[in-house]
């Protein structure tokens, strides 16, 4: 995938230079940059729920990322050196969800930030141009925006990177959109 954004708010900028995140932070660009997504350019006619389980199969083959159980932040990488754990960043994958559910995101990395379990949060959302091709519902870099910055101004204060991404091309077939039980 690509990378069309990058925002930083609360120090994040600050914290990933001066705390030694920069080789995580490389890590979670690398792991986008290594995540294959082809698209239908069709409005609403991909699965969110393809794309996250690419990104988190990319995560997972990664060394030492942790999954979070469901309520708990996605993705966590603690950094060590010499057995001692220096550094910790949590990661939010937000690509297959209803949009307001990035508030609770952002609430679970600033809760886990304010306890000293992470340093350093990050939430990954599609761009304006790959929501569109996505549900309806699905999140985007407009919205995580509008709750950092309108709806949630707290959030500005805490140590939070947004990342937009973006499919890698065109497809001529849609990514299959899971079947739900009824």
């Amino acid at each position: 995938m690509k990378v069309t954004d990058i925002l930083f708010y609360g120090g994040a900028r600050q914290a990933i230079t001066h705390l030694g995140l920069s080789s995580l932070f490389l890590e979670i660009l690398e792991i986008i940059f290594k995540t294959k997504i082809l698209l239908l350019e069709e409005r609403n006619a991909n699965s969110g729920q393809v794309v996250r389980e690419k990104i988190d199969q990319t995560f997972s083959s990664q060394e030492n990322w942790k999954k979070g159980r469901a309520g708990e932040i996605d993705w966590i990488k603690r950094l060590k050196f010499n057995e001692t754990i220096v550094v910790v960043v949590g990661v939010e994958v937000q690509v297959s969800a209803r949009s307001d559910l990035l508030i609770r995101d952002i609430v679970h990395l600033r809760n886990h930030i304010r306890k000293g379990k992470i340093n350093l949060g990050v939430i990954i959302v599609p761009s304006e141009k790959m929501q569109k091709f996505l549900p309806d519902r699905t999140p985007s870099i407009k919205d995580a925006i509008r709750y950092i910055e309108e709806e949630f101004r707290e959030a500005m204060e805490i140590p939070l990177v947004i990342i937009a991404i973006e499919h890698d091309g065109p497809s001529d077939k849609p990514l299959p959109k899971k079947k739900t039980r009824s």
